[in-house]
């Protein structure tokens, strides 16, 4: 159960934080408590395993990466943890995931890969298949963005 300071800790970091030197003692000032509350509350919070990580998100089209490609790799279930890692590894991968392949799609394992252009996308997909020997994937291009929003655990308190 969490209390009633950790939901407000947690709607007050689920949207948009400030961009500031001491975005926490904003936070701090809004919620009225110090900021070592809020940075105690957080660091409890990823003790326990209720928040995993702090992540940022830029606006991929906007620092000049108009190209972005989910690529579907089929890996044999034995080699997907060591290849993912390597996978993940790269810097033009910002997400990596394995996911059940089905009767008709036997893709296992997902990386989200940034660039200028889909040429590029491409080649950085033939990079990874060459470091890894996956031979077997498909890129899937973003066409065009219907909805991005974060996830709302709680609204404002």
């Amino acid at each position: 159960m969490l209390t009633e300071l950790e939901k407000k800790v947690i709607a007050s970091i689920q949207g948009d934080m400030p961009v500031t030197e001491r975005p926490f003692l904003e936070i701090a000032d809004t919620l009225g408590v110090s900021e070592d509350t809020v940075l105690d509350v957080l660091k409890t919070l990823h003790d326990r395993g209720v928040i995993r990580r702090f992540g940022a998100t830029i606006r991929h089209q906007k620092s000049g990466f108009d190209a972005n490609a989910m690529c579907a790799w089929k890996v044999d279930e034995e080699q997907i943890d060591t290849v993912g890692e390597k996978m993940a590894s790269f810097s033009e991968v910002s997400h990596c995931y394995r996911r059940n392949p089905t009767k008709d799609w036997p893709y296992n394992l997902y990386t989200m890969i940034h660039a200028q252009d889909e040429a590029s996308c491409w080649e950085i997909a033939r990079r990874l298949s060459e470091e890894t020997s996956i031979e077997t994937y498909t890129l899937l291009f973003s066409r065009k963005e219907l909805k991005k929003t974060s996830m709302q655990y709680f609204p404002s308190l």
